[in-house]
């Protein structure tokens, strides 16, 4: 591959734009009608969840929610075009994501609950827990696409990251150990423009994030993050090439976080409000809802079944969340080791004896 080869546009790959009208690509086509009307019910239905997520937050039933608001597109993307033997490695502002993968709506909250670590099965649905440190995902990404490459697994990896993991060392750690030895994992940075509330200006000084991946040796691609159908083109290219041999591939999407870092941010602190209004007006789900009309692809009675079915969800998460947790103390210590060691053991019996004595006070009244 020659070195031109590798390097990303100069703007971002769009297949429709902010108004709804398709946009024409010598290299990309525009995936086929029953693939985008899929990616927009995907769309509502993210847009639900996160809405539902913030409000179970604001009810006390969610400990904390990082909404990808805005970033839909993205997370409904990264879901589609991974085949069934494939791989996703999330962040924790990829909720939606991890449920576009098939996984329940209130399993994929237990974490943000604060209940566990993860509350699904990887291994069921190929997605690795939601990882809280920044970049530290990438690494057990490209860990995990070797070890299928050595097995000689048809496995495409694909691992999320927002550009604030980009100014960690894991993520250079990870992208170079990926293109020396030519692992089948894509790279996919969700550019929303802040990493908390450091903007990207004071991160880095390279035209583009996308633009890193030519240091590395593996192609990179910039792609509007509000257009599902050019995310999807995109995407899906990275994902054949890895799976045909060709390596990892490094994609930035453009996109807007709209909402504070979590429900513990104050954004107003350092973004203005004007900045924020020009990126509502890019909204994922309100662009592909104009074009699939114009289309003739969704009519009143299909956009309120989707209304409908993204409604079950989140009434279906609300139900779980708003559910008291039967939790087990021993669970702490229960599933930390194969065997408990006597450290482990004596931690164990000590917090015990606390809960005895505490249950003891409470029924004989307050000392």
């Amino acid at each position: 591959m020659q070195h031109e080869d590798l390097l990303p546009r100069d703007t971002p790959v769009a297949l429709i734009d902010k108004d709804g009208a398709s946009v024409a690509d010598e290299q990309y086509a525009l995936p086929d009608a029953e693939t985008l009307q899929r990616a927009y019910r995907g769309l509502v239905e993210g847009r639900r969840i996160n809405d539902q997520a913030y409000a179970l937050v604001r009810q006390g039933r969610l400990a904390v929610y990082p909404s990808s608001h805005g970033q839909e597109a993205c997370q409904v993307a990264a879901s589609m075009v991974l085949g069934e033997h494939d791989w996703l490695f999330p962040t924790y502002r990829d909720s939606v994501a991890v449920i576009s993968r098939g996984v329940r709506p209130a399993d994929a909250m237990v974490l943000l609950k604060g209940d566990w670590h993860s509350g699904y099965d990887p291994a069921e649905h190929r997605v690795a827990p939601q990882s809280t440190p920044l970049a530290t995902q990438l690494l057990h990404a490209v860990g995990f696409a070797q070890a299928a490459k050595h097995r000689g697994e048809d496995t495409v990896v694909l691992a999320l990251c927002g550009d604030g993991s980009t100014s960690e060392g894991d993520f250079h750690e990870a992208l170079n150990f990926a293109a020396v030895f030519h692992v089948p994992v894509v790279f996919f940075v969700q550019n929303n423009e802040f990493a908390i509330s450091v903007p990207l200006s004071r991160q880095t000084a390279a035209p583009s994030l996308a633009h890193k991946a030519i240091g590395y040796g593996m192609p990179g691609q910039r792609v509007d993050g509000n257009d599902v159908a050019a995310l999807l083109a995109v995407l899906g290219e990275a994902v054949d090439r890895a799976r045909s041999g060709g390596g990892p591939s490094l994609v930035e999407a453009h996109t807007y976080r709209m909402q504070a870092h979590t429900n513990a941010d104050d954004d107003t602190r350092y973004r203005d409000r004007d900045e924020v209004k020009a990126w509502a007006d890019r909204d994922p789900l309100s662009r592909m809802q104009v074009f699939l009309r114009a289309q003739g692809l969704l009519d009143d009675a299909a956009q309120q079944s989707i209304a409908d079915g993204a409604e079950v969800i989140a009434a279906a998460l609300r139900d779980a969340l708003n559910a008291d947790s039967d939790l087990d103390p021993e669970d702490l210590f229960r599933f930390v080791t194969a065997e408990r060691s006597p450290q482990l053991e004596e931690q164990w019996q000590l917090l015990r004896g606390e809960i005895e004595r505490a249950s003891l006070t409470d029924a004989g009244g307050h000392r």
